[in-house]
């Protein structure tokens, strides 16, 4: 796994569609699967902020999402939907883990867009696999996905 800036080095079109799916609605916007305890999935929206080269969400204390972060750090992030059809899709995949250095905790929180509070968890969101779906003839009969896919090496 590798971190967003990594990503960006390796496949930068599919980072620039990422970070514009990311923030499309100004404050990053996406739904965050994780793992419960039972080993089922769990989604959440979050939003994410991409700081200094680096993809992190901050989660509240008491959110079963960051149990699921902190036992099994597994995830899935998915940007909201574009409100018309045949918008493109953007999803990311890896393992999260706890950030506990201050200085890169303060960074996150300066670079957030939303009302982000010093006493959320900040998770770093190592890259794994990243899918970018784009939609051809929208709206037709011959309408189908363009995939592009990248794996961390």
């Amino acid at each position: 796994m590798v971190s967003w800036s990594e990503f960006a080095a390796a496949a930068p079109d599919l980072a620039e569609v990422g970070q514009r799916q990311l923030t499309q609605f100004g404050v990053g916007l996406a739904f965050l699967a994780t793992v419960r305890v039972d080993g089922a999935p769990r989604l959440h929206p979050v939003c994410p902020v991409v700081s200094h080269g680096r993809l992190f969400v901050l989660i509240t204390p008491e959110s079963p999402k960051r149990q699921d972060l902190v036992r099994d750090g597994r995830y899935a992030l998915q940007p909201f939907p574009q409100p018309k059809p045949g918008s493109d899709e953007f999803y990311v995949s890896g393992r999260a883990r706890v950030i506990a250095d201050e200085a890169t905790r303060a960074a996150v929180l300066q670079d957030a867009r939303h009302m982000a509070d010093a006493s959320e968890t900040v998770f770093e969101l190592a890259v794994e696999r990243v899918l970018h779906t784009r939609w051809e003839n929208v709206l037709t009969p011959q309408m189908r996905p363009v995939r592009r896919t990248w794996r961390a090496p």
